[in-house]
């Protein structure tokens, strides 16, 4: 079953990279029958995460993935991000980890802090926080999306409003770097808007595909992004549109 999984998971990250995705071609990439990949895509099809076409499938521009879905979508680069983005945590901040599959991966590397507050509206985060007796965490409360494994709605605005933090990493669905940043969801939307109104310093961590995605929720415009940590697949383009609004590239 993890066998499955984890190749469907690779099948998407092909169909996100190219577009579309060839039987044939992914019959030998995971050394399966043509029929283990045709029932691969039936599945992901019944999901509405592609379009099942002859010969293979094409990428649909309104796919959602769920949260398992996204955990397992370019992992190496997200705890390459994730590094480097704890890396420019000080000691005594107070900082806020929006949900996400890239802000979990920041998570993965706060053990060694003396002093540091976490405020976060995610489960996983809080979980993987759990044991370490030298942060603080806060969890403003809220009702459950599973979407995220995050906590959204009207309890989580009124607490998030009482704090503070240094520094906010938020990750997103979508980068257009004249429009803004977005998300699928409109309540995750509302919440990163008052989370970026909280924090002296908003830090965009996400992988350089999600300039080529698309969210319907607009959290706000380029120029209230501080710093984006990335991969190198980001364009030249692309960081000279975001510079234009004072926003630091940090490729990792």
């Amino acid at each position: 079953m993890k066998k499955t999984a984890y190749r469907r998971a690779k099948i998407l990250e092909e169909l996100d990279k190219d577009g579309q995705v060839n039987v044939n071609k992914l019959s030998k990439l995971f050394g399966v029958s043509e029929v283990t990949i045709r029932n691969d895509l039936d599945k992901l099809e019944k999901n509405n995460l592609l379009v099942r076409a002859h010969g293979g499938a094409f990428k649909s521009n309104n796919i959602v993935l769920t949260f398992s879905q996204k955990k397992k979508l370019n992992m190496e680069v997200k705890t390459k991000i994730g590094k480097k983005a704890a890396s420019i945590i000080e000691e005594g901040d107070t900082i806020i980890l929006d949900s996400g599959t890239t802000t979990f991966e920041i998570s993965r590397f706060l053990r060694d802090f003396q002093k540091l507050t976490v405020i976060t509206n995610a489960l996983d985060i809080v979980n993987n926080l759990a044991q370490q007796e030298n942060l603080e965490v806060f969890m403003p409360g809220g009702y459950l999306k599973e979407f995220s494994m995050s906590l959204v709605g009207p309890l989580a605005e009124r607490n998030l409003k009482q704090l503070s933090c240094n520094k906010l990493f938020l990750g997103v669905d979508s980068i257009k770097p004249d429009k803004g940043v977005f998300t699928h969801h409109v309540e995750e939307a509302q919440l990163n808007q008052l989370m970026i109104n909280l924090a002296e310093e908003v830090i965009l961590v996400s992988d350089s595909s999600k300039f080529a995605k698309s969210g319907m929720a607009f959290i706000c415009t380029s120029n209230h992004i501080h710093k984006l940590i990335t991969d190198s697949g980001i364009t030249e383009d692309q960081i000279k549109a975001l510079e234009k609004h004072n926003v630091e590239v940090i490729v990792v």
